[in-house]
C-alpha cells in the first residue's frame, strides 16, 4: 500500500473469491507419477495462509483514476468559501505504464525483504549458503518420508 494511487490489492483470483463458493475457488491438489504433486489451477495466486505454495506468485492492483479531468469537478475557493470549478491541467492520460513498473518494483522489494528476513546474511554468498543449506535439509526430509 506504499503506492499512493493503489486502492486495492488482490493475490491470485482474490477479487473473485467473494463471488464464488469454496468448492469452485480453492485449488485442488492432485498427483501424477511424472510431476508428483500438481495443481490444475492457481486461483490462490501462489500464496495460502501467508505462505507461498510453490505456484507462480500472482498479484493484481487496482489504481484509482487519474485526478486531472477535462471536465472540472465542483469545488470551492478556500479563501472565499464560494463555489468554484476545479482547475483543468494537462496530465498523464494513463497511469498504467508507470504503475506497472512501480508495482513490479515494490513487489520485488517486499519479496527480497521477506527473503532476507527468513535467510539473512551479510553478503550474497552467505545468503546463497543459507538457501542451499535449507534446500538440502528439505530434500533430506522428503527423502526420509518416501516409502
Amino acid at each position: 500500500m506504499s503506492i499512493p494511487a493503489v486502492k486495492a490489492v488482490s493475490i491470485g483470483d482474490g477479487f473473485a473469491a467473494g463471488q464464488t463458493s469454496g468448492a469452485v475457488f480453492h485449488d485442488e491438489i492432485l498427483y501424477n507419477d511424472a510431476d508428483g504433486l500438481v495443481r490444475p489451477s492457481n486461483r490462490a495466486g501462489g500464496l495460502e495462509g501467508g505462505v507461498t505454495n510453490g505456484e507462480e506468485l500472482r498479484a493484481q492492483a487496482v489504481v484509482k483514476p487519474i485526478p486531472t479531468l477535462l471536465i472540472p469537478l465542483r469545488s470551492i475557493n478556500l479563501r472565499t468559501k464560494e463555489p468554484e470549478a476545479a482547475s483543468v491541467e494537462r496530465s498523464d492520460t494513463c497511469v498504467v505504464p508507470a504503475a506497472g513498473v512501480v508495482g513490479e518494483a515494490m513487489t520485488a522489494w517486499v519479496t527480497a525483504d521477506a527473503l532476507l528476513e527468513k535467510f539473512g546474511g551479510d553478503s550474497l554468498v552467505e545468503l546463497q549458503d543459507h538457501l542451499e543449506t535449507t534446500r538440502a535439509r528439505r530434500l533430506e526430509m522428503l527423502a526420509r518420508r518416501q516409502p
